[in-house]
Order: C-alpha cells, then structure tokens, then sequence
C-alpha cells in the first residue's frame, strides 16, 4: 500500500511521451505488469487514461470449453 507523504511532491505525467519515456525507465525493475502500474504510481502522479493508451491492453487467456463426449 502506498504511503505517500504530502509534503513531498512526485512528478506529474500527463503526455503520452513522458508516460512512455517513465514506463521503458521502469520495465527493467518490474517482473510483471502489475509492478509496472505499482511502481509508476508509487513515483509519479499519472494520467492514467493516458498510461492505458501507451500499454498494450491486457488480453484474457482463453477459456477452452471441454468437447461433448
């Protein structure tokens, strides 16, 4: 859980550029998209409708129904 101190103050990302720029400085420290999004809200204040247009979506894994016997 993020416990952020209001007397310090994160950087604002609200341009695609700086948000990509942030993700391809970030990638290398995460194991998962979930750290992705953890990490670069712990850090900076983001627009996030903005971040989910410069990820990829995240696609479902298939669910493959059992063949009738």
């Amino acid at each position: 859980m993020l416990i952020s101190d209001p007397l310090i103050t994160r950087p604002k990302l609200t341009t695609a550029t700086v948000i990509h720029t942030a993700l391809s400085d970030l990638a290398p420290h995460a194991n998962s998209p979930a750290d992705i999004w953890r990490l670069l809200t712990e850090r900076y204040v983001v627009d996030l409708d903005t971040v989910a247009m410069v990820l990829p979506p995240a696609r479902p894994e298939p669910v493959w129904l059992n063949p009738r016997s």
